[in-house]
């Protein structure tokens, strides 16, 4: 039986931040959330890179709603292009083709499974890749993202008590190890990709009609901070349902729905920095 809460958590690629156990409904489902989603134009779902479980309820969720189209954080506009039935038909290929080995994402393997559950639904990339990153430190997030900057709000500071938490975030989110100057703007790369797959996800429903699925770590579904709120500045027209997924009740940020799985048993991303203590 599936558990419910209104926060989740949220592991990114190379740390975890951690979370708060909340209480938790019985009685949720995925077939039950599937039902819930399909009156929607955007349907976010979260993960845990790293957690098959996750993996598994967006499976079962994209299988269920049969979106047009699919964002997917893991993949840029010209690796989602293409993605082609026969392609996916072909996992050897299609991961070869993604160059997914040398991608830094969890294995293949697991996503898998989240494709063939698409038949016919288009791909859109809304990832942004390192090297861009990097130059984004030094350009700023508004030429990073081009002339829509303004309309997506990132010309706009953050409110003071936002940006407070979010640094801190990023802080226990790096160990502790990061120089506190470079917080700003590991906020703003947060933001940065936020909006990236945000603009992705309007792009596919202008070219689609939707539904539209957004495969992403849940930081980004989380609908205080992240894709929707960006959704709602540009597109308040679509309709937008967060899908959190947390590990064992641990939960950060707020959703519609959250899904709980066990805890996937890792290395602790901090030890490397213990060590040199």
């Amino acid at each position: 039986m599936k558990k419910l809460s209104f926060l989740v958590s949220f592991v990114l690629v190379s740390f975890m931040l951690a979370g708060a156990p909340l209480p938790s409904w019985a009685g949720e489902t995925v077939e039950m959330i599937a039902r819930e989603m399909t009156d929607y134009d955007v349907v976010l779902l979260g993960e845990t890179h790293d957690n098959p479980g996750h993996h598994d309820h967006q499976r079962a969720l994209v299988e269920s709603l049969q979106p047009r189209a699919i964002v997917w954080e893991m993949l840029t506009q010209e690796q989602a292009g293409k993605v082609t039935e026969a392609l996916i038909a072909d996992p050897v290929t299609l991961e070869q083709t993604l160059d997914w080995a040398s991608s830094g994402w969890p294995d293949f393997d697991m996503y898998y499974p989240i494709f063939r559950a698409m038949p016919g639904a288009k791909s859109y990339g809304g990832h942004l890749p390192q090297s861009e990153a990097r130059a984004a430190f030094k350009t700023g997030i508004e030429a990073a993202f081009g002339d829509e900057a303004k309309a997506y709000g990132l010309t706009e500071l953050l409110a003071e008590d936002e940006q407070v938490v979010r640094e801190a975030s990023q802080m226990r989110a790096h160990c502790d190890a990061l120089p506190e100057e470079m917080l700003p703007d590991m906020v703003d790369i947060q933001r940065l990709r936020d909006a990236i797959l945000a603009r992705a996800v309007i792009k596919a429903h202008a070219e689609t009609g939707g539904p539209v699925a957004v495969i992403t770590g849940t930081g980004h579904a989380r609908k205080d901070w992240g894709v929707p709120v960006y959704l709602a500045r540009v597109a308040p027209e679509l309709k937008v349902f967060a899908l959190g997924q947390s590990e064992e009740g641990h939960t950060v940020g707020e959703f519609d729905r959250v899904l709980d799985s066990p805890k996937v048993d890792r290395d602790d991303p901090c030890a490397a920095f213990k060590d040199k203590s």
